[in-house]
């Protein structure tokens, strides 16, 4: 912008102080010709009461202009006479104005090229006519150069491109500095920024001055000091909490085992007792069973909040992991009416994994499948690609929105809370399986729509030294209605 101002107001500059020059040249061109038209036109009228011939008398007078060529050129034109200066070209004078002398009276002025035997340069040619004592008019023409003007305005360009490229420089450098006392504090703002959300919660901005950056330093120190104090904060009530149930749950193991024993005891003796004492054994073991899961899977969910939970894996076939936990669930997919469908797709589905923990997300997986498959059957499917292997389980029950889709591996969560539990579960099971995909750096993602079921799908890498990168199965499948349905 401030090249564009420079280059502007220098044009401005020039265009002006040109034509100022041109003007002026002008009016003492037109001066100087009145002059010398007076002198001529006196001389001319004296010859001519002296009974002179009109070619002499023009001759003298183009004798005595010849001498004035140092200032102006002089072109006379009559009987015998066509007197051009020397130095320059009849073909200075233009033709337009040759016709305008000879129509009419008066002193005309125009600008003109003077043609010289090697250069030419810009001109001003004032056209006038002599008059004879009989009325005879003899035109007459002043040509007066710009040599000195055109010199002036060649070095007034000059000062002013050599003015403003030193203005420009002085700008730039001024900019570069104000800029670099700006944006320097800016960048170590935003570097800090940076840095504070990456978790760098003791970085720092240098305060220096009193000025708005260096305020701004202070407020950014102050907010990352207010902000490490509550992580802090958070991350010491996070610990209390999560050595409070990893403490509670294993505190409870000793005495949930005794209780379990005595509960298997009066579960085993139930058909001695009275029917309505034999029925509560059964509902008190069964509650006793469903708290000693919760109590397994608290002490599971302590290990990952605590990041202790880690991987055993060994070179498995995904395929026949899945297939016996299938075969595992058929008798109890049978009390629910429910069937059970394995398929394997073709490829190899070896892979580095864990198999005590792969094999308790696909149970969770089949055993909430079953839950909420209404009866309906159950397809369980593994596929392999070249990079991963992936696991899919869909039924064709309930399901529930989509928007509730991320949420159904959150800790508790329920799609219907008014919805009883018929194969039971802490409602940590899905919680769980998200942290063992994770541990695998897999995935697992759910589908579903109310009324159309849902499936749930888990992807691994083939390494625990390799990205994922896609899966061979869909998450969406092709179906979406019970099979055997229009």
């Amino acid at each position: 912008m401030s090249i564009v101002v420079m280059v502007l107001a220098g044009v401005v500059l020039v265009r002006q102080a040109t034509a100022g020059i041109i003007e002026a040249k002008k009016e003492a061109s037109l001066n100087e010709a009145i002059g010398a038209y007076v002198f001529m036109q006196e001389e001319l009228r004296q010859s001519q009461a002296r009974a002179e011939a009109v070619h002499e008398s023009l001759n003298r007078l183009a004798d005595h202009a010849d001498a004035q060529a140092a200032q102006y050129h002089v072109v006379i034109e009559g009987p015998g006479v066509n007197f051009v200066s020397s130095g320059i070209d009849s073909a200075t004078v233009p033709d337009t104005l040759r016709q305008r002398v000879r129509e009419g009276a008066g002193m005309f002025v125009t600008p003109t090229k003077v043609i010289g035997a090697k250069t030419s340069e810009p001109g001003i040619v004032i056209g006038t006519a002599l008059i004879g004592s009989a009325g005879e008019r003899y035109p007459v023409y002043y040509i007066f150069p710009l040599t000195t003007e055109v010199g002036t305005l060649r070095w007034l360009e000059g000062a002013v491109g050599v003015t403003g490229a030193v203005v420009v420089l002085a700008l730039a450098l001024i900019s570069y500095l104000v800029t670099q006392q700006i944006v320097r504090p800016v960048r170590r703002a935003s570097s800090t920024a940076l840095k504070l959300a990456s978790g760098q919660l003791g970085e720092r901005m240098t305060v220096r001055g009193t000025d708005d950056l260096a305020s701004l330093a202070r407020s950014m120190n102050q907010m990352a000091g207010q902000l490490q104090q509550r992580i802090r904060e958070l991350e010491t009530l996070s610990t209390v909490q999560q050595r409070f149930v990893s403490d509670v749950s294993h505190e409870l193991r000793t005495p949930m085992t005794t209780i379990k024993m005595a509960s298997d005891l009066l579960y085993d003796a139930r058909e001695d007792f009275d029917p309505l004492v034999a029925r509560s054994a059964e509902i008190m073991n069964t509650e006793i069973d469903r708290f000693d899961t919760l109590l397994a899977d608290l002490l599971e969910i302590s290990r990952f909040d605590a990041g202790a939970a880690v991987l055993a894996p060994e070179e498995t076939d995904l395929a026949v992991l899945v297939a016996d936990e299938v075969e595992a669930h058929i008798p109890m997919a049978a009390n629910m009416n429910t069937e059970l469908v394995f398929r394997k797709g073709e490829g190899n589905t070896m892979a580095e994994v864990d198999p005590r923990r792969i094999r308790r997300i696909v149970r969770n997986l089949v055993t909430n499948a079953i839950e909420h498959g209404e009866g309906k059957p159950i397809v369980v499917t593994v596929a392999a690609s070249e990079t991963s292997v992936a696991v899919t389980v869909r039924d064709y029950g309930v399901g529930f929105a989509a928007e509730d889709a991320p949420r159904v591996f959150e800790r508790f969560w329920r799609a219907d809370p008014s919805r009883n539990r018929v194969v039971g579960g802490s409602g940590l099971g899905l919680a769980i399986a998200m942290e063992d995909a994770r541990l695998h750096h897999g995935t697992l993602a759910a589908w579903s729509r109310p009324g159309r079921g849902a499936q749930f799908r888990l992807t691994l890498p083939r390494s625990t030294t390799r990205r994922l990168r896609g899966s061979p199965l869909p998450l969406i499948p092709v179906d979406s209605h019970t099979p055997g349905e229009a």
